[in-house]
Parts: C-alpha cells; structure tokens; sequence
C-alpha cells in the first residue's frame, strides 16, 4: 500500500504521552457523561436479559405445544401475536381455530427491532460548521489538547477524514478501514512524541491514488474515562463527504448522540441544508454547541447579564426554530418538533456544557425507554391470550360433557316421542288415508282419464294395442297414482312429527355445531354423519321420498292389483280405459294394511336411526375425551407455568420502564408491614402526590409470580374509584443493602384502613356506606372477570371522608386462572372453607339487616345472593336506618361498639 513500511502487516500505533488538561477542564464533565453510559449499559444489559428470557418462552411455547398437539391445524405462514389479535385487542378467531395456543410466536418484526435496539452500543458523533469547531469541541470533552484547532481555509475545501476516538491502555494513532483491518502506513504522530495529533495525519492527501487509503479513518486509542464508556467519532469535513450520507453510513447499528458545534453566530446556507437533511432523513436529535472564541477563558458570566442572555432570541437560535429543532418556547430548551423522539438543545454559553449530559441522559433514556415499551407489549399481549384462552378451555372442559350428555338425553326423549307416534298412531293412519283417498278420488281418476303417456304410441282410432304398450300404460298410470298419494299422504302425516322435529332435530343440531368446532377434521366427519343420520331419520324418511320403503309397500300393493286385472284381448286404450285402470287400482288399496305397512317401516328405520346415532355419539364423545385430556393439561400449563413465567418478564419490563421514565422510589416513613413486604410514605412519583409504596420480598419463585400476576391484573384494570390506583412498579435489584430483590409497588396514599377507622370508631351511615363502596367494588372486579379471594378490614382503605377502596390484589385472579386451593386470611375465608361461631346478632340490626347478613354468609354458595342483589338491599337498609336514627339520635352503632 501506498506509504507502508517494508515488510508489509500493521503498523505500530503511535507512541505514548501524556499532557495536561485543556481547556474548559473536561474532565469533570467526561466523568458524568462515563457515569451515564454507564447507567445505561447496566439497564440495557437488564433489557438484553429480559428479551433473551422472552424468545426462550415463545420457544418452549411451541416446542410445548408441539409435543400436546403435533396434529393441531396450523394458520398458512404462521400467527405472530399481531395475527391473533383483532383491531380491539381481543383475541381473533384464528388464533381459536389454530389449535389452542399452538400459533403463538415473537411476531417476526418486533423481535427483529427489539434485537437491533439491545445491541445498538452508543456512540458520540462530533459534527460542526467546521474542522476547529469540531476540534476544540472534542478537546474539551476529553479535557486535553488532542486535535488542532488553528486550521485555516473553508470547510467545502478541507479534506480531513473521519476521526475515531476508542479505548485502550495505551494512546495509538493509526489508519484503519472501519470495522475491517488497520493499513500499514506511517504516520507523522509515529516519528516521535506528540502533544497534538498532527495536522497532516489528520487529512487525506491530495496526492494519494489508493482507494482504501483515502476510506480509511483515522483510529486515536488512549486511555480516559469518557472513553471507557462510549466510542467518539468526529465526522469528516464536507469537503470529504457530505454530512448527511457519512451520519447514514455511521448510525447504523448504534445509538448516536449527535453533538453540532458551532463557532459563529449564524449557521450558514450550507449548515441549514446539512441539518435539514439530517432532519428529514435521519430524524436524530442534536445538541447544538457554541464553542468559546479561541484564546477565551470561560468566566462565568453576572446573574444579570446571564439572564438576559437565555430570555434573548438569538439569530441561532431563531434558526434552528426554524429548522424545527427548536421550539420558540425558551433559548435553551428542547423541542421534539414533528417528531416525538428528537429532543434537540441549544446552549451557547461556554460554561453551561455540562447540559450534554441531561441531553444525553435524555437520549439514552429514550432508547430504552421505547425497546422496554415493546417489549412490554408483547407481554401484555400474549398475557392476554393466555387469560382468555384459559378461560375458553375451562368452559369447554365444564360444558363439552354437559353438551354430549344433552345431546344423548334430547335425542332418546325424541326417538321415544317418535316410537309412540308410531304405535298409537296406526288407526289414525288408517283413518287418514281413508280420507285422503276419498279426497283425492275424482282428482286421481280425471288425472289419469287425461293422462298423456310417454314413450308409447297410441293410435288415433281407438284401436287396441299390444301387451307391450299396455303393461307400459298401465306403470305410467301406477306412477301417477303413487306420486300423488304419496305426497298428500306425507303432507298428513309429517305435521304430526313436525313440532317434535322443530323442538328436538333444532336444539340436537345446534348442539352438535357446537361440540363439532372444538374437534379437530377427523372428528368433524363424524359429527356431520351424526347430522345426516337425524336428518335421514327423522326428517327425510318420514316425507316419504320416492325411494322409501313406503313407496314400494305401494307398489307391491298395485302390482297385485293389476295382476288380478284381466282381459280377453288387448283393449282399446281410450279415457274410459285409463279411468277404469285408476279406479280399480283405488278401489284394491287396504287402507289398514298401508296404516301398519307405515307403522312398521317407520318404527324399524326409527331404530335403525336410533343405533347409528348412540354409535356415532359414542365416537363423538371418544374424540372429545382424548381432546379434552389435552386441553386440561394445557389449561394447567397455562395457569401454573406459561401465564406465571409470562407475567414475570411483563412485570421486569414494565418496571424497567417505569424506574427510566420516574426514577427509582424515596422510600419514606414506614407505614405498616405484612408478611412479605412493608408500606412506607413516599412523597412524590411520577407526578403523583402523596403515595404509598408497598415493598414486596417475594421468598420464592411462586410468590414472584403471584406478585408478577398481581401486577398485571392491576395494571390491566380501567381506573375506578372504588379502587385504589396502582401508578408503577419498580424493582430494586438492592433492597435492604443490596442483601435481596425487591417489587417496590407504588400506589395511591389513602387516610387509613376499615380495621383502624373501626377502632375509632364509625357511626352506622357510614359503615354502611363503606359497605356499599365494598360492594360496588368487587361488583366491579368481578364485571372484569376478576375474583378478590381476600376480602378483609386490613384490605379496605379509607380516604379522609371515609369512603372505602379496595386494596392488594394479591389473591384476586380471573376465575378461568384459579386453581381451585384454598387462599386469602383464614378469619376471612368464605364461609363454607370454614366453619364454626357466626357474629353475634346487635341490637342494631333489624330482622332484614340480620337475614341479609345470614344470607350472605351461607355455606352454601349457590343459596347466597348475588351483589347484584345485596347492593339495592344495603341501600335500602341504610335509607331506613339512617332515617330512623336520625329521629333517634341516640340509637345506632357509638365508638366502642
């Protein structure tokens, strides 16, 4: 390569040295830029994990579900999340019809982005009007006289390359091609000791014809603080490269803090065509820098005259408001401008530098603000897929029994209704094809006079015709006959078994529809073959169709009459003939004989029909037994497993998120403690005043996850004032001296609890009043599927004016997640998980105030009123006895009571 050493390979990096500070003592400033890239390699670090815990769910999700149901129907290219979910968030039907939860995944492109965010390491990016700004920008970071900032000449025409500044035990200066391999080229810095980088190794020359030389950046490895946490790269001049297209090629897979430094009290055209494509291709914030005249000493300027330079409108300032960087609200302050994440900052006064560290904060913040944000999502999303289908599998494992049980009970009712038709109905028949036949008579006997036969050639003369076209005649007659009679005779007969078809075939079919969607397609064979045997049994062969067993009882019948049917020679086959053949055939009919014919063929096809149907139930109800010994073990997967581990990664996330936005919690006086966890005062967080943050030491994985559970439910739950707001979650990976890990869960502050406002004292208007916020409380739970389980004095918060919220909902799950064992305080549990003494009756309580509490308390749950119910009678109590007290006043429930 042009200018390398002989022997070729890399060069030695350039020698050590060491000099003093420069100016504007960057050190400090260094130190607290460290201090925030390193915060934010501890949270990413944090991130990083919990998306690494989250694609190993998704992955034991499907191998799991792979293992329960390797013949589960698959949706066509997959189901992300995003497919399973409808417009609403709700669950769709494909993820209903897909099997279970078989098609749960990473959505493709969030977990693509998510992995981008997590291993984007940040990087600083020097830009400026020019070379020097950039220069003394640099220097005063570092804090030492690095770069050259006496460079003369315009920045169209300069050509120095990319700068790129990385940490390591020893200052090295060399040429590198980014991201590959270091050149072999010797260097001005290599020939000796040096305070500042000289300026020709800074630039490309004008005579170098080798490509990779002229790419090539120019690496400065040295040992300092800032260094040790964030690579800084200053960008070539804009005679090198244009800005926009060096920032594009720069920023891709990092997180860049973009510094301009300015030296002028204007940006020129050039600057603002810069920033505008910055701006509309890169939408990056930037802090925008004034760098001290060189020579300039950085005095800190009098209070007055400092004032009146932030209210000022600088020419700078009125620019980049322009630019939309800014807004026009203050000198100094960040706008988003139309992009919600570019929160830009001027600062022009030397001394006021460290504002790159807010800004930088700010920006990092912003980072992994937006990747915990998603993640979350995901979270809460699946969360929600898991609860909702653990409540489908649980109905489907209480109703699909009950639904087969039905089946088989509705139809043996219908086929015994059927049979007595048959048996009782026999000289009903008789009766009625009696009458039909007289009916229909004189229609037969004229539609057959009439009749024009097919196929048969009849002479116009009357003359007699063969045996051929005789017996061809006679069928056609016999035809008309069975046609028409068979119809009339159907249309009496199927209005006696329509009402029992219409009541039984409807109910069966429509349960049928619903045992046939929860089985898979071999099943679903079966079960439209259950349909068609009730179809073909109770509908089809009682109307009578022409290939029914009835219509060839008739034809036998008709064959027998013709057969007796003689004559000497062929006849004339004239009107008189063809009514003659009809009459006959009428007239030898036994109605008594047709009645039992039917009776008979109908009770055989009935038990025919019968058999079939108990055999493809029978399969029905083996196909479902299999499905439904999966589906429970899946719904205990759900409920023990994937919803607990779930909602541990949705708590870490959503904390994550929480302690980047407000920061970590103040833990104030201690308010009360529990079993797991105290309750202590905390003044002020996000936003909120005053609050009370409740610590929790989850002892083991289970408790992790209940709380994790917990959380979710709280955090999924509309805003209600019968409720007491949960406002973050923020675990404290050093609680109690970095000895355990602990939920520090924040929440409304309230005045104190049912318990100790009862050992104060509280007149009866207002224990029932707090009997009634309980009541609309957990009315409100339960109308989001949500069950408390621990209902007790300590659980109820009183504001100042006494009115009650509900609070800790540690036991509270949806009814489909419960697992049935016995939880909350023992004193408090539902009556029938205990027995034992009821509280005695105070002379207080009326004779409806007690039944209602003896009600209440039943130990039966099915014989307890429903809320619905308790809460117009609380009312109705509490209207009477109040009025009543009020009349009294020294009647009711004192202080010591």
């Amino acid at each position: 390569m042009e200018g390398g050493c002989d022997g070729g390979g890399a060069a030695p990096r350039g020698s050590g040295h060491s000099s003093g500070p420069g100016p504007g003592g960057g050190i400090g400033l260094a130190r607290e830029l460290g201090r925030a890239f390193a915060h934010h390699r501890l949270y990413l670090k944090r991130l990083q994990q919990n998306l690494s815990e989250t694609q190993k769910f998704f992955s034991d999700i499907q191998c799991s579900y792979d293992r329960s149901f390797p013949s589960s129907p698959q949706i066509p290219g997959g189901c992300g999340l995003e497919q399973g979910l409808g417009a609403d968030g709700d669950v769709s039907e494909a993820v209903l019809r897909a099997g279970h939860l078989s098609c749960i995944s990473f959505p493709p492109h969030e977990e693509e982005y998510l992995q981008l965010m997590v291993n984007c390491f940040p990087c600083i990016f020097i830009l400026g009007q020019d070379c020097n700004a950039k220069c003394q920008l640099l220097n005063m970071l570092l804090g030492e006289q690095i770069l050259p900032t006496t460079k003369r000449g315009s920045e169209d025409s300069c050509k120095r390359r990319r700068l790129h500044f990385t940490n390591g035990k020893q200052t090295r200066v060399s040429l590198a091609l980014p991201g590959q391999y270091e050149l072999v080229h010797t260097l001005a810095s290599h020939q000796g000791k040096w305070e500042t980088i000289p300026e020709e190794d800074l630039e490309v020359h004008e005579d170098s014809e080798d490509p990779a030389h002229i790419l090539a950046e120019l690496e400065v490895t040295m040992h300092h603080v800032l260094l040790q946490e964030v690579d800084i790269v200053v960008v070539p001049c804009r005679g090198f490269q244009p800005l926009v297209d060096t920032l594009g090629e720069l920023v891709n897979g990092v997180l860049p803090v973009v510094i301009f430094a300015i030296n002028n009290d204007e940006l020129s055209e050039a600057d603002e065509e810069e920033l505008r494509d910055i701006r509309e291709r890169l939408s990056l914030p930037i802090f925008f820098f004034k760098v001290p005249k060189l020579g300039s000493k950085l005095i800190s300027p009098h209070p007055s005259s400092k004032k009146r330079m932030e209210t000022a409108r600088t020419s700078l300032h009125r620019q980049l408001v322009d630019l939309n960087y800014l807004s026009d609200c203050h000198h100094n302050c960040g706008t988003s401008g139309l992009d919600a994440k570019a929160q830009s900052m001027l600062v022009e006064q030397s001394d006021k530098l460290r504002q790159l560290h807010t800004f930088t904060q700010q920006v990092l913040q912003m980072h992994l603000v937006d990747a915990a944000t998603i993640l979350n999502l995901v979270h809460c999303r699946c969360l929600d897929i898991f609860i909702n289908q653990a409540f489908d599998m649980q109905r489907d494992l209480q109703i699909t029994p009950k639904r087969l049980e039905y089946t088989r009970k509705k139809e043996n009712e219908l086929y015994e209704s059927l049979m007595n038709i048959a048996n009782r109905k026999q000289e009903e028949m008789k009766d009625m094809i009696v009458e039909t036949l007289n009916i229909m008579k004189e229609e037969l006997l004229d539609d057959a006079a009439n009749m024009e036969f097919k196929d048969v050639i009849i002479p116009e003369n009357g003359e007699p015709v063969g045996t051929r076209e005789i017996k061809c005649c006679i069928r056609q007659i016999q035809e008309l006959i069975i046609s028409q009679l068979n119809q009339a005779v159907a249309n009496k007969l199927i209005s006696s078994v329509d009402y029992l078809r219409e009541s039984f075939v409807g109910t069966l079919e429509r349960c049928l529809q619903s045992l046939e969607k929860s089985q898979d397609v071999s099943v679903h064979i079966t079960s439209n073959y259950l349909k068609q045997i009730l179809n073909a049994a109770y509908h089809v062969e009682v109307t009578f169709h022409s290939g029914s067993t009835v219509t060839r009882m008739l034809w036998e019948q008709i064959k027998q009459i013709i057969q007796r049917i003689t004559w000497v020679s062929p006849p004339a086959v004239t009107p008189e003939w063809k009514r003659k053949v009809a009459q006959d055939a009428i007239e030898s009919l036994s109605a008594s004989k047709l009645a039992k014919s039917i009776c008979s063929q109908f009770r055989t096809r009935l038990n025919s029909s019968h058999e079939a149907f108990a055999a493809s139930l029978r399969q029905l109800e083996a196909g479902h037994s299999g499905r439904l010994e999966k589906t429970e073990d899946l719904w205990l997967k759900v409920r023990k497993d994937h919803a607990p581990r779930l909602a541990r990664l949705s708590l870490e996330s959503r904390s994550l998120q929480d302690v980047l936005v407000h920061r970590k919690p103040k833990l104030g006086q201690e308010l009360g403690r529990g079993q797991y966890g105290v309750v202590y005062l905390c003044d002020n967080w996000g936003g909120h005043f005053p609050c009370a943050l409740k610590s929790v030491v989850p002892p083991d994985e289970k408790h992790w996850n209940d709380l994790a559970l917990e959380f979710h439910y709280m955090r999924s739950l509309p805003k209600h004032e019968r409720l007491v707001d949960l406002h973050g979650s923020v675990i404290d990976y050093n609680y109690g001296g970095g000895s355990s890990i602990a939920v520090l869960l924040i929440m409304e502050r309230l005045h104190r609890d049912l318990y100790t406002g009862l050992k104060a004292g509280l007149i009866l208007k207002l224990r029932l009043q707090i009997a009634l916020d309980v009541v609309e409380g957990i009315r409100f739970l339960h109308s989001q599927g949500l069950v408390h389980r621990d209902i007790k004095l300590k659980n109820v918060l009183l504001d100042k004016q006494n009115r009650a919220k509900i609070t800790d909902l540690g036991f509270c799950k949806p009814e489909a997640m419960m697992s049935g064992s016995i939880v909350g305080t023992p004193i408090h549990m539902a009556p029938e998980l205990f027995t034992g003494a009821r509280p005695e009756r105070l002379p207080v309580f009326d004779e409806e105030c007690w039944q209602l509490m003896e009600a209440c308390w039943d130990g039966d749950p099915s014989r307890r009123p429903l809320l619905g119910i308790v809460q117009p009678m609380l009312q109705g109590i509490m209207d009477r006895l109040c009025k009543s007290n009020s009349e009294q006043p020294n009647k009711g429930l004192d202080d010591s009571t």
